[in-house]
């Protein structure tokens, strides 16, 4: 019997869906959804992530013990671990009309992947001659907004966060 490709949704990762209206922990956008430029409506996509406030501890016999801070953000709808320069602020946001997608990890699951990519980080940063000690100061669990915009050229889908914008593939 093979292994399913995805864990099975728990109940707290099936609250995806299109939602007319949900209050949202989200990170703090840097542009409005009334701020983006759109010949139709926009529309706003919801994604899952949680940012750990990490410290890697490196024993040292000789000297004293070396800490590296890490802000670790993990993707939880594609599953991935990505370092960030600073712990995002958040905020509590009604928001309408928008796709809240669902988390693919679990929460044991995204304490792994970040604890495993600051691990890596470390190995490449620092020569080690034990494993470091691995911690979390804080996290959160928040939401990115994405807002998606119709354009005579095609919609495209705008970083709530950077204002960077994409075209939207077909």
């Amino acid at each position: 019997m093979s292994t399913p490709r995805r864990p099975p949704a728990t109940p707290s990762d099936a609250a995806g869906g299109r939602r007319e209206r949900t209050e949202l922990s989200v990170i703090t956008p840097s542009v409005a959804r009334e701020d983006v430029d759109s010949s139709g409506r926009v529309g706003a996509v919801a994604y899952p992530y949680r940012v750990y406030d990490a410290v890697a501890t490196i024993e040292r016999p000789v000297i004293t013990d070396r800490d590296i801070d890490y802000v670790v953000t993990v993707d939880r709808a594609r599953r991935l671990a990505v370092r960030a320069d600073t712990f995002p602020e958040t905020q509590t946001r009604t928001v309408d009309d928008v796709l809240v997608i669902p988390s693919e990890f679990s929460d044991t699951q995204t304490h792994q992947k970040a604890e495993d990519a600051v691990f890596k980080w470390t190995l490449r940063k620092v020569a080690v001659g034990s494993e470091p000690d691995v911690t979390f100061a804080r996290s959160i669990d928040a939401h990115k907004l994405f807002w998606i915009a119709s354009r005579p050229d095609g919609d495209v889908i705008v970083d709530s966060v950077r204002g960077t914008e994409s075209p939207l593939a077909d």
